[in-house]
C-alpha cells in the first residue's frame, strides 16, 4: 500500500491490482507470474463471437442458479459467522469456490454449476449410496428439484465445511 500524506495526516491508499489475462475463463495461480513475463512468452488467445456467447451464457446461468438455490447467500453467512470473514471466493464462469486458511491449512468447497445442476467438487472417493445427492465419486450433484428441498443444500454445506477438500501446499 502505497502512502500519501495530506497536512500531517497519514492515509492509506490501495494499489491497482495487476491486471493477469484469462485464456480459459479461470483464473490460475500462474496466471499472475506469467503476468510478470514477456507478453510473447504467453500469448492471450482472442475469442470468437460464438465462443464469448456461449461463455457468457455460462455465466449468466451460473449467476442465476446461485441466485436461485440460495447457496450464495450460505456462502457469505458461512464465511461471516463461522470464518469471521476471513474466507474469500473466487468466481469462475461456471462456479464459485470459497477458500480459507493460510498455508499448510488451506481449505476450499468448490460449487461448480452444469445446467440447472449444483455440483460440490469432493476429493476422489467410492460413490455414495445415499439417493441424494447424486454421487458419481468426485460430485455431488443437486438437480433443480433437489436443491429446492428444505435444508438439501445446508446438509451438504455443513458436511464440506466440516470435511472441506484440502489443496496441496504450493512448496
Amino acid at each position: 500500500m502505497s502512502e500519501k500524506t495530506t497536512k500531517g495526516a497519514t492515509q492509506r491508499t490501495p494499489r491497482a491490482a495487476p491486471r493477469t489475462a484469462r485464456t480459459s475463463g479461470k483464473a490460475t495461480k500462474g496466471a499472475a507470474a506469467s503476468a510478470t513475463q514477456p507478453a510473447s512468452a504467453t500469448p492471450e488467445v482472442p475469442l470468437s463471437l460464438d465462443e464469448e456467447r456461449q461463455r457468457q451464457a455460462v455465466r449468466e446461468n451460473a449467476k442465476r442458479v446461485i441466485r436461485e438455490s440460495g447457496i450464495g447467500e450460505m456462502l457469505r453467512t458461512l464465511n461471516h459467522n463461522a470464518l469471521q470473514e476471513r474466507g474469500w471466493f473466487e468466481e469462475y464462469d461456471s462456479g464459485v469456490i470459497m477458500k480459507w486458511g493460510t498455508g499448510y491449512t488451506r481449505r476450499h468447497i468448490w460449487v461448480d454449476i452444469t445446467g440447472d445442476a449444483l455440483r460440490f467438487r469432493l476429493l476422489p472417493h467410492i460413490k455414495c449410496a445415499a439417493p441424494m445427492p447424486a454421487c458419481d465419486g468426485e460430485y455431488h450433484s443437486f438437480t433443480r428439484e433437489t436443491w429446492r428441498l428444505p435444508g438439501a443444500l445446508l446438509r451438504e454445506l455443513h458436511r464440506n465445511y466440516e470435511h472441506p477438500v484440502a489443496e496441496t501446499s504450493e512448496d
